[in-house]
């Protein structure tokens, strides 16, 4: 997801610098505009992915992008809170799993994320810093998201 953040100015400069693409490509990709620089972002981070990591990393990582991204799904691969029965109990606190997933550094920046709009659980905004989360709401896992760019799943296991 980091390369897909890149402005749309350096999208050329990192193609050269970061991938083994050929300078005319490079040039090519860099000189889109408007919505199809995306489609640039996508080779880039695909192409450093790949390097970095294999060609089966960056598949695994398309797809998950691809998932909760573009279709607004559940990807498979995305950060995990695995929280265990006992401390679900009868409820856990949403604003204790949003810190606990890593979506904020303390419980009043949860809270904030959530009086600004900013949490999201599967999609829908989070409206109510006083949720419990009980092992209903947790028995399929769900998707914790904060802004637009960070999410985590939450599941009890």
């Amino acid at each position: 997801q980091f390369w897909r953040n890149t402005t749309d100015a350096d999208v050329g400069r990192f193609l050269k610098l970061y991938t083994e693409l050929p300078v005319e490509e490079c040039d090519r990709l860099g000189a889109l505009a408007g919505s199809e620089i995306n489609d640039a972002k996508i080779v880039l981070a695909n192409e450093v992915t790949a390097l970095c990591h294999g060609a089966e990393a960056a598949a695994a990582a398309e797809a998950t992008a691809r998932e909760v991204f573009e279709k607004g799904g559940i990807g498979e691969d995305l950060p995990t809170l695995s929280l265990t029965a006992e401390e679900v109990g009868s409820g856990i606190s949403i604003v204790q799993v949003i810190v606990r997933a890593g979506l904020a550094k303390s419980g009043k920046e949860a809270k904030r994320l959530i009086a600004e709009n900013g949490a999201r659980l599967d999609d829908a905004p989070l409206t109510d810093a006083g949720l419990m989360l009980d092992a209903a709401a947790l028995a399929s896992p769900v998707k914790l998201s904060a802004g637009r760019k960070r999410h985590a799943l939450v599941q009890i296991g």
